[in-house]
């Protein structure tokens, strides 16, 4: 498995861009998973549904399965915040995985850029940032500069800068 991570600020576009970039690396047969960083009080599950009932009861795990898909809820109650590295040695073996957020983590990445969040560059402060992606041009930055339009070109960037995943699980 190789890993690559979209970084930026609140409302930067990460979202949109994975959700214009997965389909074009699994047209060309990558198997592509996501890893994203939530904020603290994040839930999947609702109130009234039986996993929310099972949870609340106090249960560590809930596995949901059905045809379609299967979800592990892991309440950690009161446990620390697992590790990137920890939550990536829990996935399926893949091509990719793509993380959004964990910004802090040194896994190489993109950085997206939006002038209009007046906000400045990550990628001044860190140095796992491979190139930006940006809706302006930025003539002094010290990594490439790629057009958020062109998902093509963040593509080949995303593939060229992926890294082996080390310490997790290989395929």
């Amino acid at each position: 498995m190789r890993i690559i991570g979209l970084a930026g600020w609140s409302d930067s576009g990460k979202t949109t861009l994975l959700a214009k970039v997965i389909p074009r690396l699994t047209a060309r047969g990558l198997a592509v998973s996501t890893v994203k960083h939530a904020h603290h009080g994040f839930d999947i599950d609702r109130p009234g549904k039986d996993s929310h009932t099972h949870r609340l009861a106090g249960a560590t795990e809930v596995l949901v399965g059905s045809a379609s898909r299967w979800a592990l809820m892991h309440e950690l109650r009161g446990a620390a915040e697992h590790s990137l590295g920890e939550l990536l040695a829990k996935l399926a073996p893949v091509d990719l995985v793509i993380v959004e957020g964990y910004k802090r983590e040194p896994h190489p990445k993109l950085e997206v850029h939006r002038g209009a969040i007046g906000k400045r560059l990550l990628q001044t402060e860190d140095a796992s940032i491979v190139a930006i992606a940006s809706d302006q041009p930025l003539p002094g930055a010290a990594v490439p500069v790629v057009d958020l339009d062109d998902v093509d070109g963040i593509v080949e960037i995303l593939l060229r800068h992926a890294a082996p995943l080390s310490g997790g699980r290989s395929g």
